[in-house]
């Protein structure tokens, strides 16, 4: 099992910034790749961005050049560092963590809310 805890959501005005956090314990030594997806009322979770432990990236065409993902492997964190704001922007944002071998499994935070508006 891995659990992920996720911080750093909060209301901010169009154009503004806001960096998130998540914290995995657990099997972490497992985990092959961690990302951000987000939520909106009414829509399916969408992948926001990944990486993985080698420090390769993948980013929703949405949030190219504006987000930027990271991690700290050492402290089993990962972080996305939003910037340009929108409120098309505006969803739950959840912590994920992929475990690939030997069978996949995926884990989510309980997700943080990112409110951008004036």
């Amino acid at each position: 099992q891995v659990q992920l805890v996720e911080s750093g959501g909060g209301m901010v005005q169009p154009g503004g910034s806001l960096r998130l956090s998540c914290e995995a314990s657990g099997r972490t030594s497992s985990i092959s790749r961690m990302g951000w997806y987000r939520q909106t009322p009414g829509k399916q979770r969408e992948l926001v961005a990944w990486i993985t432990r080698r420090g390769q990236t993948n980013y929703n065409n949405s949030v190219k050049g504006r987000f930027t993902i990271s991690s700290d492997n050492a402290k089993n964190m990962v972080y996305l560092q939003m910037t340009s704001l929108s409120p098309e922007d505006t969803a739950v944002y959840y912590c994920n963590a992929d475990i690939f071998l030997p069978a996949y499994q995926e884990y989510f935070g309980r997700g943080t809310q990112v409110t951008v508006s004036s």
